[in-house]
This record gives C-alpha cells, sequence and structure tokens, in this order.
C-alpha cells in the first residue's frame, strides 16, 4: 500500500519500465528515470552513513537543481521528513524555522555559506550536521555532499521493516509558511497528501506520459515540488527545472524542448507578456498552462491568450496544495473566478455558526479529504484552530455561483500576496515595531503592477524623532525576506480605531489615496 503512494518507489519503477526516458533536464543536462534512481540510492546510502533515520529531519536550501530531486527522493524512501526551506528568508526567520524542525541535518547551497555560518547552528542544540552542495575545494569545515555522494555510486541504502515509511499517514515533507501573528507554521504533509496532490495535478494539467513540464517555480513550495515536480515523476514525465526565472531562457526553452506544460504566478506572466517581439519564440507546444498563487486580473488572462499561453487558473494553500480549478474557457467566462473544487477533495463553503452557505452568499473556504495537511508541526493551539471536526478552515472568505464556481471576497486571515509569497502584516509589524523609533506601525497590501501586491507600511514616530523611509527600510535589512519589506511607507500622527481598538488599515489607505491625488 504505501510503495504506491511513496514517489521513490514511482523512480524505481519508471527506471524498471523506462529506464533511458528523461527525468530531469537541468542547464542541457539530461538525468534519466535511472540515472536518477541510482542517484537518488547513494543520497540514501548517504543520508544512512550520517546516521539518518525514520522520523528524522533533513532541511534543504536549494535553488532549483538536481540535487534538491535527490534529497528529496532519499529522504521518501527512507522514512526522513523532508523539510524545504525558503533561500530568499532573513537570517533570523531561518533560524526560526530550522530551531522549530531541528533537523538532524542541513543542506545548503554554498551561496547562502556566509548567513548560515552567523547562525552559528553547529553550536547550538541538540546538534545539526551541516553539509553544503557545491564542488568547490573551500569546504567551510562542513560536509561536501557533491564530493561524498559520489564515493557511494552504485550503492544502495540498507531497508528494514523498521525503516522507510509503512503507512500512508507518515509525515512526508514540513512546509513552512507565513505566520498570522508573526512565525511561520510548519505544515506536516503525509505521503497520502502527495499522492491525491498528484492524482488531482493528473487530472487538472492532463497529464501524460509524454509530457514535459517547465518548473520555473522555486521547488520550495507546493506550487513547484507538488504541482509540478511530484506528478511529473508519478506520471513518468520529464521536468526542465531552472534556478532561477529569465523570460527569455523560458521562451527558448519552451521552444527548443517542445514544453506542453507550465505553472507560474501573474508575476512571471508579465514578464513573459513583455519580452521583446524578437526575442519571443514557438510556443505553440504548449497545450496546458496554469496560472494561481496570487490575485489573476481578468485582463492579465485575455494577454496570455492572445500571445499563445492557454492559461487555466487554480487556488490553493501550502496546507492543501491545489483547492480549486477552472479551465481556461471557464476563467474567461466567468470573470474572477478561482475555478470549482477539485475531484480528490470535499471544498465548502461555511458561515460562522459553521453552517454552509447558500449560493450567493459569503463563507470560509473549508476542506476535507486527503488533500489536507495532518498538523502544524509541534504547534497543536493553532492546530485545533485550524482544523476543526475534520474540515481544514483556509482562512479564505468567497462565494459560490449556481454553477458551482468560487469567487473570491476577502481573506479572513489578514495577508496579502506579493510576487507570489504570502505575507503577513503582522510579521512584518512585529519587526518594524522593535525599531527604537516607532512608537506603532500598521501594514496593508496595495495593489502594484510588477508583484500583484507590495506592502504599505503607516508609521507613527514616537515623539521627538523624525524618521525616514529609508531608515525603516535599512532597519528590515538582515530581519525580514526582501520580499517582505514595505514598498510604500507613509507617516501618521494617530491611526483610525474600531470600538474593540482594532486599527482601521482599509482607512489609512483610503485617507493615504486621498492626500496623493
Amino acid at each position: 500500500m504505501i510503495k504506491s503512494m511513496n514517489i521513490a518507489w514511482w523512480v524505481q519503477r519508471w527506471s524498471e519500465l523506462h529506464p533511458n526516458k528523461n527525468a530531469v533536464i537541468y542547464e542541457d543536462e539530461r538525468i534519466s528515470y535511472l540515472q536518477l534512481h541510482q542517484r537518488a540510492n547513494r543520497t540514501g546510502c548517504w543520508l544512512q552513513s550520517l546516521g539518518i533515520e525514520k522520523g528524522d529531519r533533513v532541511a534543504v536550501m536549494l535553488k532549483n537543481c538536481p540535487e534538491f530531486i535527490e534529497i528529496y527522493l532519499a529522504c521518501s524512501r527512507l522514512g526522513a521528513i523532508f523539510v524545504p526551506i525558503n533561500f530568499r528568508l532573513a537570517g533570523p526567520e531561518l533560524e526560526y524555522s530550522l530551531k522549530n524542525s531541528r533537523p538532524r541535518l542541513f543542506v545548503f547551497g554554498h551561496e547562502y555559506a556566509e548567513t548560515i555560518r552567523e547562525l552559528k547552528l553547529q553550536k547550538g542544540f541538540p546538534l545539526m550536521l551541516l553539509a553544503y552542495v557545491d564542488d568547490e575545494s573551500a569546504s567551510y569545515g562542513l560536509i561536501n555532499y557533491a564530493v561524498d555522494v559520489k564515493a557511494l555510486n552504485g550503492q544502495k541504502p540498507f531497508l528494514t521493516k523498521s525503516l522507510g515509511p509503512s503507512d500512508p499517514e507518515e509525515p512526508h515533507v514540513i512546509m513552512y509558511t507565513s505566520g498570522t501573528t508573526g512565525q511561520p507554521k510548519g505544515a506536516v504533509l503525509s505521503h497520502r497528501k502527495t499522492f491525491f496532490n498528484c492524482l488531482n495535478a493528473e487530472i487538472f494539467f492532463r497529464l501524460n506520459f509524454d509530457d514535459i513540464m517547465l518548473i520555473i517555480l522555486p521547488l520550495f513550495h507546493s506550487g513547484g515540488l507538488f504541482i509540478q515536480a511530484s506528478p511529473v515523476l508519478y506520471k513518468g514525465a520529464t521536468m526542465i527545472i531552472h534556478s532561477r526565472f529569465d523570460p527569455v531562457k523560458t521562451y527558448q526553452d519552451i521552444e527548443n524542448y517542445r514544453v506542453t506544460k507550465l505553472l507560474g504566478v501573474p508575476t512571471l506572466y508579465r514578464p513573459l507578456l513583455g519580452v521583446e517581439a524578437e526575442q519571443k519564440r514557438d510556443i505553440s507546444s504548449l497545450s496546458v498552462c496554469a496560472i494561481g498563487g496570487e490575485k489573476t486580473t481578468h485582463e492579465l488572462l485575455i494577454q496570455c491568450k492572445e500571445a499563445g499561453f492557454p492559461v487555466r487558473q487554480i487556488m490553493g494553500q501550502t496546507e492543501t496544495s491545489i483547492l480549486l480549478w477552472a479551465s481556461e474557457e471557464d476563467s474567461l467566462r466567468k470573470p474572477g473566478t478561482v475555478g470549482r473544487p477539485v475531484f480528490h477533495a470535499e471544498v465548502g463553503l461555511i458561515d460562522r455558526e459553521g453552517k454552509q452557505v447558500k449560493p450567493g452568499e459569503d463563507g470560509e473556504i473549508v476542506v476535507r479529504g486527503s488533500i489536507m495537511m495532518k498538523e502544524y508541526w509541534q504547534d497543536p493551539v493553532k492546530t485545533e484552530d485550524t482544523i476543526k471536526n475534520g474540515w481544514l478552515h483556509t482562512g479564505d472568505v468567497a462565494r459560490m455561483d449556481e454553477e458551482g464556481y468560487f469567487y473570491l471576497v476577502d481573506r479572513a486571515k489578514d495577508m496579502y500576496i506579493s510576487g507570489g509569497e504570502n505575507v503577513y502584516p503582522a510579521e512584518v509589524e512585529k519587526i518594524l515595531k522593535e525599531h527604537p523609533e516607532i512608537e506603532d506601525a500598521a501594514v496593508a497590501g496595495i495593489p502594484d503592477q510588477i508583484w500583484g501586491e507590495v506592502g504599505h507600511a503607516f508609521i507613527i514616530a514616537r515623539n521627538g524623532f523624525n524618521l525616514t523611509e529609508e531608515e525603516i527600510i535599512s532597519f528590515c535589512k538582515g530581519k525580514l525576506a526582501r520580499y517582505k519589506w514595505p514598498k510604500k511607507i507613509s507617516f501618521c500622527n494617530e491611526f483610525p480605531r474600531t470600538t474593540l481598538g482594532k486599527i482601521r488599515k482599509s482607512q489609512l489607505i483610503r485617507s493615504s489615496y486621498n492626500s496623493n491625488s
């Protein structure tokens, strides 16, 4: 039972059935299913040589690369829990995720070595092994993944009944999502969830053995790992992975490799549409493109269609992956819709009393089924707040029409999305309030042509202090990931509040626009 839901076994089966089929293409390096299986085996041996056992966490902070996939597969085979880390995080944010997940091993790209060295992780408790992925001779006194795994070529990990996952509900991945109260939350995702996410993606993408999927989203996110890479390996298809987004290279690879499937956020599609005509290439091979992760305008959907991108919409979150989707036709026929529920999930709308709402009425989106997370890692309070009576509460408010299509109305949880990344204002406000010259701070998301939404910070300075925008932005450096820095700052004498003392952010934004008009 568990084998059929284990991604490492899928790769093994394809290595037996179609050993020479391309599994991964990275910077023109082609890795067959047999080679990928062998690489996952040697990585599994390497993990065992370091004492990694079932249930141990293995954290990885890498740009998109084959090593990311190898370690992901090796952990899946051994029953170790894979913890992908956002490489955009600032030092304190990274430190929190590591202290919360407490990995036995942390593997990272050499370009992050200086940031990690400043955290002094090797002096912490419990002890954490540190390894970096690079062929450079400078080892920083750490384990060198690239060198060590080569010595294990041709070897297979030693597995017994006590090793490797034996139940589909066992944890597969801990994926961190930004916290509403200032700290990230580790969503614990099971092997069963990965499997059913793949089944949903298979239906949504019309995915088959001959498909070629281009992955430009980061693999540390649900979109890259669970909606693209994992389903590709389930179907025996081929993935092309880019270490960073380059609009011109994206066009080139679509034409050169005859890419059939693509997923992106609006922040990526806009630059693609803006590429000069002479640099664009033939993209007629694309059969399905998906867009999601942030608000998508009807105008952008029309522009994508006119440019040759057959775009269909998706909506989801880390805790569930894809929840809702709409076809190309329905996305255009019903402006503003985020789609209907995926096949393998129950999705509903409820009011504050927990009762199902009628079509046309607002309600919170709730989910039940095999695609929902198990819990938040070592956080029973937030888990109980999110999963009630078997239903996962998303925090998103929507309404549904008579045909069952959902329309996002608001987010019950205070959050905005900038360039496909969730940003919780509470997290940013917490840092800003640490500034000795700031009395109070409020942050809200505002529309932005490039990033979809950006942060607008409203600041009350302490008496006698004259702050500048530059000083506030400089204070965020090293404390918050760059995409969380406020892009606009306004200074106030006081904040409008409700009778309960809550800041009226919508009134702040209106006042700011009125004063600028």
